[in-house]
């Protein structure tokens, strides 16, 4: 585990940086925090090279077509960390974690349509030996996430530098949008994988020009297709404690409450689901006893809340990318 102390401000203010135009030139970056390109560069590659950050090209799901399922699996003690691991394989998961006392794993999963994803919720987990249950609940709604972070609540960078550094607002097409082509899944595949991948190599992905790739990368962009997202090591911002919030809140209720949650410093995500929790949040606080003051205050506080349940997140097993590192051991398959 890297320690919080191995980052300085500068590692947080590049990481802030990012998060707000991940191919923001080394140039522009070292303009804007008042240090040399050198530095930039040299400050993103120990980063990169170290696993303490990673720039992803990512697409929002309602753009490209997809429905997001959150799935929880019930397991006995012993298959907790060989079931999260067979889901994080899969190209179709994202933030697959063990959560609780390791006997639950959550994991959020991205289908084109309902058929699609039956196989995986409805048929293979439960069928799975040391499975004991399986709840998939759609998102209806995200009210922070996506390109938003968390990141950008820490007051890293000033209000000036975050306007210098913000790329134009994305533009969603009151009528449908371009389709995503075949082509374009070679582009996509490759940023997902490297979101600051050379120009070179996605016109080599692609079968482009240069000239086109960069195109078409800025029309996903102005879109709203393409966004990107910065996967970073939690001790960067000494992010100690993380953990799942499931609320049951009064439907009238629902989207006020979705969007309190949603201003909280200590919420990365939060969206409106199906099913009798019908508010999730991915909190985040520095340790045990600020969870605790979290929810005994802010939460205590939201009066349409009427039931809650808290699962601390022991273990993160794949976040919000391709999972680049194979898994410890393969004792079952979830494809």
């Amino acid at each position: 585990m890297v320690e919080s102390d191995a980052f300085d401000d500068l590692d947080r203010a590049l990481v802030h940086a990012l998060q707000l135009d991940g191919r923001a030139p080394f140039s522009r970056i070292a303009r804007v925090l008042g240090v040399s390109d050198q530095t930039v560069a040299r400050r993103y590659t120990r980063l990169r090279t170290t696993g303490a950050i990673r720039v992803l090209g990512l697409t929002d799901p309602a753009a490209v077509g997809d429905v997001v399922w959150l799935v929880r699996v019930r397991c006995l003690p012993d298959a907790a960390l060989a079931v999260a691991e067979a889901l994080a394989r899969r190209t179709d998961t994202s933030w697959v974690s063990v959560l609780s006392d390791g006997t639950e794993v959550a994991a959020s999963t991205r289908a084109a349509s309902g058929q699609d994803s039956d196989t995986l919720l409805l048929r293979k987990l439960p069928q799975t030996p040391r499975v004991v249950g399986v709840s998939a609940h759609c998102v209806l709604h995200e009210y922070f996430g996506g390109e938003q972070s968390l990141v950008h609540k820490s007051d890293t960078l000033t209000d000036e530098q975050v306007e210098r550094l913000r790329p134009p607002a994305a533009r969603r097409p009151e009528g449908p949008r371009r389709p995503v082509g075949a082509e374009d899944r070679k582009l996509l595949d490759a940023l997902v994988r490297d979101g600051r991948t050379p120009l070179t190599e996605l016109a080599a992905a692609t079968g482009w020009s240069q000239s086109t790739v960069r195109r078409r990368m800025a029309e996903l962009r102005a879109d709203g297709t393409l966004y990107f997202d910065v996967d970073y090591s939690t001790q960067m911002f000494r992010q100690g404690v993380r953990a799942t919030m499931w609320l049951s809140v009064r439907p009238s209720d629902l989207a006020a409450t979705g969007q309190t949650l949603a201003d909280h410093p200590e919420v990365a995500f939060a969206c409106a689901t199906t099913g009798s929790k019908n508010l999730l949040a991915t909190v985040v606080c520095a340790d045990v006893p600020a969870l605790y003051t979290y929810l005994t205050t802010r939460i205590a506080e939201l009066p349409a809340v009427r039931d809650m349940e808290i699962s601390p997140i022991l273990r993160r097993i794949k976040g919000p990318g391709a999972l680049l590192s194979p898994p410890s051991r393969v004792p079952w398959r979830a494809s």
